[in-house]
């Protein structure tokens, strides 16, 4: 409990160094944000760790995944952060991985996981670092949304600053949106390899969610490609294929979890259900 505790502390920390930096962006002291974040990744990586070590396993339960995803967030985050990119987007993902690591330490432990092959552990890892990157996009997404709305209205308001040129940004959202299509791929045709029965009664919602994300996705950046979709649209198609994803997985999962109290990614199954 105790690493939790300084996880969160410095994931916050960060988020307010980097909030201050909005205001005095020129400060050079302003710059250390990325101390605390660099010590608050390794205290959530290591709190999963520790409790895959006491279980045997790796948990990939409704909270621990939800978790594992901030921390994947987070850590995409930094490392745009250090280029000086994006910097701004750790004052919501950092608290965002907080307050998820929150969640997993409350309640992530509930049930005893069993052994996954290495096979259904790759899909598993693949699954959400695509998550991971994608959701990243989706709030560049909300970003740009904002950011055009903002101009639109001659509104120039201290955050536009911390944030690219629009051009820029929604270059780093079609970068991301290319990233996280590739790994939702791999994380598809690893489920085609390696999950038995992927047509199941308990996974065939999960698939077909699956794989209209991925088409929304894919119909994205052909957009971008042959007939230079931007703004809005962009906007509209990410949110949506996002949408698609989370209730692909973490909807279904929450239910079935949560409110239904079924065991549906106990052993072999963990990995399954994050395709």
């Amino acid at each position: 409990m105790t690493l939790l505790i300084a996880a969160v502390l410095l994931y916050l920390s960060a988020a307010i160094w980097l909030g201050l930096g909005v205001q005095r962006p020129n400060s050079p002291f302003l710059r250390g944000w990325l101390l605390p974040a660099g010590f608050a990744l390794l205290l959530h990586a290591a709190f999963h760790w520790l409790g895959w070590r006491q279980t045997g396993s790796t948990d990939l339960h409704f909270f621990a995944a939800l978790s594992l995803v901030g921390l994947g967030m987070a850590t995409l985050t930094t490392l745009a952060g250090i280029s000086g990119r994006l910097r701004a987007l750790g004052v919501v993902v950092f608290p965002l991985a907080a307050l998820l690591l929150v969640a997993y330490g409350a309640y992530g432990h509930a049930r005893q996981p069993e052994p996954l092959g290495w096979r259904l552990l790759l899909h598993a890892w693949l699954a959400l670092l695509a998550y991971a990157t994608l959701a990243l996009a989706a709030l560049l997404a909300v970003f740009l949304w904002a950011q055009e709305r903002a101009l639109r209205r001659r509104e120039f308001h201290l955050w536009l600053r911390a944030l690219p040129p629009l051009t820029e940004l929604e270059t780093l959202l079609f970068r991301s949106i290319a990233v996280g299509f590739v790994l939702l791929t791999a994380t598809l045709l690893t489920g085609v390899l390696f999950v038995d029965n992927l047509l199941a009664q308990h996974l065939v919602h999960k698939t077909v969610l699956s794989l209209l994300s991925w088409l929304v996705f894919g119909g994205l950046l052909l957009g971008r490609h042959l007939r230079g979709w931007r703004g809005s649209k962009a906007v509209r198609w990410t949110l949506t294929a996002m949408a698609l994803l989370v209730l692909a997985f973490f909807g279904s999962k929450f239910v079935l979890e949560l409110v239904l109290h079924r065991a549906s990614c106990t052993t072999s199954l963990q990995a399954q259900c994050l395709h």
